[in-house]
């Protein structure tokens, strides 16, 4: 009965937040984008087919303009770069979810941990998260994809172990005033122990804010991914689209004008990018009224 209850509970408030969420039309517009990218993405194989990434099975020949053979015009290998550029995203999708998972997950056992136990503990533990914050993110996941091997996972270490700070604060401060409620003295008066107080009563609360801070970390992420693939740090045995953007500065497409080669993937990057951000803005809206987020 209990169960069946909480269960009905959490459709309510799932059909609650969609009804709310819907009402903001930006957002809206970011998860339309963002489900086509993801099905594109995801039908890649069928609609580009399985060796659209071949040097050696080129279609055409190196930098073709735009034609209706190619919408998008080649690259310097004469391969499609409409093909690269629904094959990148896969990759960079990927990129940008597991390294934002990863980042959002360490900051927010960093920051419940400081904020439940407090004390010294807190102080050196903020002291290393502050540390992480005024040094530049992307330096040091420059310096992480240089001294290890060059592929994806390195890629989603790099950005994951650097970007975890501004959520660690975040959820400090709001598992600092979860605790401060009356239902967490009860529990502890019950026997609840460190765990319990933390696994029941602070993450669940504290679970609105970790999503927000999801979706908003994601462009964070793609970002991030194709500047160290734009630096060649990235993997180069796949295509990204922040590596179609560093195969074209190799090529020589800026100073020969090759605009096709270029503007494809970096058009992808924003709109992926600010997808994302409008998803993140609404998301953080929904759940918190008092931002007072524009529709």
């Amino acid at each position: 009965m209990t169960t069946s209850l909480a269960a009905r509970r959490r459709r309510a408030a799932l059909v609650r937040f969609w009804q709310h969420y819907r009402s903001h039309r930006a957002g809206l517009y970011g998860l339309l984008g963002l489900a086509a990218i993801a099905l594109v993405a995801l039908a890649a194989p069928l609609l580009v087919g399985a060796d659209a990434d071949s040097v050696t099975r080129a279609p055409g020949t190196a930098l073709e303009p735009p034609s209706a053979r190619f919408p998008l015009g080649t690259d310097q290998f004469g391969r499609s770069l409409l093909a690269l550029l629904v094959w990148g995203a896969r990759v960079s999708l990927l990129v940008g979810l597991l390294a934002a998972a990863l980042s959002v997950a360490i900051g927010t056992l960093v920051g419940i941990l400081a904020g439940h136990y407090g004390g010294w503990f807190a102080t050196v533990v903020m002291r290393i998260t502050d540390w992480f914050l005024v040094m530049p993110t992307l330096v040091l996941a420059i310096v992480l994809a240089t001294v290890m091997s060059r592929s994806m996972w390195t890629v989603v270490l790099a950005i994951g172990v650097t970007s975890w700070p501004t959520t660690a604060r975040l959820v400090r401060a709001q598992t600092i005033a979860v605790e401060s409620r009356p239902y967490i003295e009860r529990a502890r008066a019950l026997g609840g122990g460190d765990a319990h107080v933390m696994t029941r009563h602070v993450l669940p609360n504290v679970l609105p804010l970790v999503l927000a801070q999801t979706t908003l970390g994601i462009s964070t992420a793609i970002l991030t991914e194709a500047t160290l693939a734009f630096l060649g740090l990235g993997d180069p045995t796949v295509v990204s689209w922040g590596g179609m953007l560093q195969d074209a500065r190799e090529a020589g497409a800026v100073s020969s004008g090759h605009w096709w080669y270029l503007a494809p993937p970096g058009i992808a990057i924003a709109l992926v990018a600010l997808a994302f951000t409008l998803c993140g803005r609404a998301v953080e809206s929904v759940l918190n009224p008092k931002l007072g987020v524009a529709r």
